[in-house]
């Protein structure tokens, strides 16, 4: 072990050698635990708003089992998507769209609506 010190304190390129080394097999550790996904989140990942939206149309009448995408960039919600079970109804829509906008103080023309199949 002493040998091997001495042999990096006296050779620097093998230092760096092997920083790289170390560091290369801390990138695949950390890259296979995380599921081999290394973006910012999967699309399994829900946020808090989703979540919050979710529950909330899951208690509207005729909404019935609901998903929600929503959109935000850093200045605020671009846009949301819901597919839900009550949307081929024009009133369930229509509250579906109201309460969405109210919730999160968007207007309407940003939501898109989709009957799931």
């Amino acid at each position: 072990m002493k040998k091997l010190i001495e042999a990096i304190k006296a050779n620097k390129t093998l230092l760096i050698i092997l920083v790289l080394v170390f560091a290369l097999i801390a990138i695949v550790v950390i890259f296979y635990d995380s599921g081999g996904d290394v973006s910012a989140g999967t699309v399994t990942d829900k946020t808090q708003t989703e979540i919050r939206l979710e529950a909330i149309l899951s208690s509207v009448e005729g909404v019935g089992e609901n998903q929600v995408f929503v959109t935000e960039d850093e200045d605020g919600i671009e846009g949301v998507v819901i597919v839900c079970r009550g949307a081929d109804n024009i009133m369930t829509r229509n509250d579906i769209l109201n309460v969405v906008s109210t919730a999160l103080n968007i207007n309407k023309n940003i939501i898109a609506v989709y009957a799931m199949n």
